[in-house]
């Protein structure tokens, strides 16, 4: 992907030098977050409580003020000693990703502008968030293992970008287009969000049962998965995408899905249990928005998935 010397989008939010955020919310994000899924499980419930006692002692034994930590006054990061950007407050040394997610976010502005206006509507960009371990949100508080998301109560984008290293060692789906497809894929839900889809959704959930959700989710999801094809179709008329591109995005798109990281994790798949899309379809929806380019393509709910 062509992406240097590209206009860079001035929408990012870098908060990853505040060492996690800190602070209370929803365990591992709140309702109406939209994330890409990587397998780990958020937590709560019983098990949730005892990690969250045994942290407590293992935090004082330490010298270390678990409320200070809880309240969002922060604590000693991994290693247990202060980093030359947390005393300071400056960004990482390296800003080649913050360049990268920028060029990418400024290119999805440009597309998704020009589709809103052809249609006589006003596009409203979202802002991408960088964190580094731990953030929150207006749906909530959420881990960096909860994997990238998009809130919708503040139209922002939540981006761990160590996501993108687990993306290639864990996953086996490299390449910068492959991380691209990964915004992208959360600003199809910022499009969602402004064109009432996932208002619609997070109302009729409510009362919805689990297996019912699930099945709505998915169609959400693969939606998302058919705008960032989209997107894909305009870089590719602006001569953005290399060789090898598009296949690094379907890669992507075959790796996260359900049934793969379930065989992955642990070993057997539950179909009841998917909320983004098999690696079939995830790849399929991808490539319907990418050959055709037009948002009427990606109708999830009146077709067949």
């Amino acid at each position: 992907m062509r992406w240097r010397g590209g206009r860079q989008s001035d929408n990012v939010e870098d908060r990853r030098s505040q060492g996690g955020g800190g602070g209370l919310g929803f365990p591992g994000g709140g309702p109406g977050r939209f994330r890409i899924p990587i397998g780990g499980n958020a937590g709560g419930g019983f098990s949730g409580i005892v990690i969250l006692v045994v942290l407590f002692f293992a935090l004082k034994a330490c010298g270390i003020d678990p409320i200070q930590v809880l309240t969002g006054g922060g604590g000693l990061p991994e290693g247990g000693q202060i980093t030359q950007d947390e005393q300071t407050g400056a960004a990482p040394a390296s800003d080649e990703v913050k360049q990268f997610v920028s060029t990418v976010l400024a290119e999805t502005e440009d597309a998704w502008k020009g589709i809103f206006q052809s249609q006589g509507e006003q596009y409203s960009d979202p802002t991408l968030v960088l964190f580094t371990g731990q953030v929150r949100s207006a749906c909530g508080f959420a881990s960096a293992a909860s994997g990238p998301f998009y809130c919708p109560n503040d139209q922002k984008l939540y981006l761990d970008t160590a996501f993108f290293d687990q993306l290639e060692r864990q996953f086996g789906a490299s390449g910068d287009f492959a991380q691209a497809y990964v915004i992208a894929h959360e600003v199809g839900h910022h499009v969602q969000n402004l064109t009432g889809i996932l208002p619609k959704f997070n109302q009729m959930r409510q009362s919805m049962s689990e297996t019912e959700a699930n099945q709505m989710s998915i169609r959400v999801e693969l939606q998302a998965d058919c705008f960032a094809g989209v997107w894909g179709r305009y870089t590719a008329q602006k001569g953005i995408l290399e060789q090898g591109d598009v296949e690094e995005a379907l890669n992507a798109a075959e790796k996260i899905g359900d049934d793969n990281i379930q065989k992955r994790m642990q070993g057997y798949v539950v179909p009841e249990s998917f909320n983004h899309g098999t690696s079939q379809q995830r790849q399929t929806w991808f490539a319907r928005g990418l050959k055709s380019g037009k948002i009427a393509d990606c109708d999830t709910f009146n077709n067949p998935v």
